[in-house]
């Protein structure tokens, strides 16, 4: 009777293993990133598809390639592939309404990760409290120059939350120090080689300025290219956002004052672990911030 009863036992604890297995590879979530051009979203991508590894689950990547068109068809590609989850990082926090309406429309659930949407039904956000971070740039550089200065501040994709939030963060800070103006604001597409070439007309129209805010590295080292070109490295202070590697790299070597760290390989992670619970029917919180640092040596 015992030996029966210890191979019962035994038996429900490899069907309960095996229907557990078999639940987490049932699921399949899809990840549509908004560029892989940008090194930022690839460690968001890399931190989500190690962490659907680990947790055993399947992960479809879709790379918009800063396209918001593309965006909508590649996530209607997606939905076409029945995944259970849909984390989209929006090229346009406008133009994605489109995408997450189709996912709510199939019965999708969405959650979005480092940018939000301005519409449609998400059970989740995932991201960095972009407005500190942007007032955490604006309040060091205010240090730095001793609260009085010229700035110039290159704005992201217009549309994007990001680009909004960071924007507003830094210029809440601004307007706190009567000493400091920004005396060009441009976007330049969270885009280096954009960035380099906004930067080289506002170096030509403004023989005077002392610090430079990007809405992300990518732009800031374009600026720090144009900066340098222009033989005015001495002179201008540049504060980059989102820590990744050339940037930090750059503020080591004291090319970049500083830049607002991120974490988008753990801000990857913790989009799948939400998917996840949601694919189970877990209940999961509506905003999950990522923390902040700032990075400046």
């Amino acid at each position: 009777m015992r030996k029966l009863t210890i191979i019962l036992a035994l038996s429900l604890i490899l069907v309960v293993g095996l229907s557990a297995g078999i639940a987490a590879q049932d699921i399949k979530l899809g990840l549509a990133v908004s560029t892989l051009n940008n090194p930022f979203f690839v460690d968001l991508k890399d931190g989500a598809e190690a962490m659907a590894e680990e947790m055993g689950v399947e992960i479809l990547t879709v790379d918009a390639q800063n396209d918001a068109a593309s965006q909508l068809s590649s996530v209607e590609d997606l939905l076409i592939k029945q995944i259970d989850v849909l984390i989209v990082n929006p090229v346009d926090g406008n133009a994605v309404v489109s995408a997450i309406t189709a996912a709510n429309d199939a019965g999708v659930p969405v959650i979005t990760v480092d940018r939000a949407a301005e519409g449609g039904d998400v059970v989740s956000h995932i991201a960095s409290d972009n407005v500190a971070g942007g007032k955490m740039a604006g309040d060091f550089i205010a240090e730095q120059l001793g609260e009085e200065g010229n700035v110039v501040e290159l704005q992201g994709i217009p549309g994007t939350s990001a680009a909004r939030d960071r924007g507003e963060g830094f210029n809440n800070s601004m307007d706190s120090y009567s000493g400091l103006e920004v005396i060009a604001r441009q976007p330049a597409g969270f885009d280096r080689a954009e960035g380099m070439t906004v930067m080289e007309n506002i170096l030509q129209g403004n023989p005077e300025i002392d610090a430079v805010f990007a809405h992300n590295d990518n732009m800031a080292l374009g600026a720090m290219e144009a900066i340098s070109a222009a033989g005015r490295s001495d002179e201008i202070m540049i504060v980059g956002f989102d820590a990744i590697e050339n940037a930090v790299e750059a503020v080591e070597e004291g090319r970049m004052a500083a830049t607002v760290a991120q974490k988008p390989s753990l801000m990857g992670e913790m989009a799948v672990e939400t998917a996840v619970k949601v694919a189970n029917g877990e209940e999961v919180e509506e905003y999950t911030p990522v923390p902040l640092e700032l990075i400046t040596e």
